[in-house]
């Protein structure tokens, strides 16, 4: 994974840099003359349709609610799922229960979409945006490079497979717990290929990258009144902000997988290489979108790839390591 490359997207990837009709970074005379601002953009103050409006969003705390929110809402969600399902007989079976593949899957697919649903009401009423514009979610530019952002997923898939089955992985994981009969394996793949890739790619590429961008950027500006002027007309991302960025988030991002792969360190740091490329997609394009299809393609070579060696899923004995 680490020799992966990203192959350069259509004539809009250039200009994925730059904030019109500001661009004060340029002026910074620490940055050099020729280098061009890395930028994640937001309307600057005075362009915002009222007073008081962040210039910098999603920062830590629009992230930590997020996160909360939908942290509460699966807690809450198996909650109802499990006593609606199961009577409470002892507190053995209860758990075992709840870690039913059709239970959870079902429990976080209506967290997700809960969420995002409440996301998609609440923010904007914080941002003074949609909630499209404040994570750069951007569908147009997802949609007119399709046919380079999935070959970029499918590629990182099958190339992270392969890489996989060279590393040393335990003979048994919670993952495989999902993979036991066909039903079970059917609903993974659709949540897998259609829901997860987009709530995740909101909550780590929409939401915790600028957030933890916003936070370096903030804890390293000088203690002078020009630079406090500065932040607060400029919506630019320094390139360290962003590369500290990417890199917590990925490990956020691997550390999420963490239990389902039994804390298995070579698959997790395969992951956070994945991620690292789901990032690079989303800054270059400035779409979340974009990086969401990559994920989805991704996860769709994974599902490709079960499916052509079981049979159709019938044959999921073949699994076995």
């Amino acid at each position: 994974m680490s020799h992966s490359t990203i192959p350069p997207l259509p004539d809009e990837v250039p200009r994925v840099f730059s904030t019109p009709p500001l661009n004060p970074v340029a002026d910074d005379p620490s940055l050099p003359p020729s280098r061009t601002a890395i930028v994640i953009e937001a309307p600057p103050p005075s362009e915002a349709p009222g007073p008081g409006v962040p210039a910098r969003v999603p920062h830590l705390g629009h992230a930590l609610l997020f996160v909360s929110f939908a942290g509460l809402v699966l807690i809450l969600t198996q909650t109802v799922l499990l006593g609606m399902t199961h009577a409470a007989v002892d507190a053995q079976k209860m758990v075992t229960a709840a870690a039913h593949p059709k239970l959870l899957v079902a429990a976080m697919a209506i967290t997700y979409v809960i969420t995002l649903l409440g996301s998609f009401f609440v923010f904007p009423l914080l941002w003074q945006r949609s909630f499209g514009n404040g994570i750069q979610w951007d569908f147009s530019t997802a949609r007119r490079n399709l046919h380079k952002l999935i070959p970029i997923g499918l590629i990182t898939g099958f190339a992270v497979q392969a890489i996989s089955s060279l590393i040393p992985v335990p003979k048994s994981i919670p993952m495989d717990n999902f993979f036991r009969t066909p039903s079970d394996v059917w609903l993974v793949a659709a949540f897998g290929t259609l829901l997860a890739p987009m709530f995740e790619e909101i909550c780590f590429r929409g939401f915790l990258l600028p957030a933890f961008a916003i936070a370096y950027d903030w804890l390293s500006l000088p203690k002078t009144p020009a630079a406090r002027e500065r932040w607060h007309i400029t919506t630019a991302l320094s390139p360290a902000s962003l590369v500290f960025a990417a890199i917590l988030s990925s490990i956020f991002f691997a550390l999420l997988h963490a239990e389902q792969l039994a804390h298995a360190w070579a698959a997790l740091g395969v992951l956070f290489f994945v991620s690292l490329i789901l990032t690079l997609v989303r800054i270059r394009t400035r779409s979340v979108a974009c990086s969401t299809v990559v994920h989805a393609s991704y996860n769709f070579s994974v599902f490709l790839t079960l499916f052509i060696a079981t049979g159709g899923f019938r044959h999921l004995e073949r699994m076995a390591r």
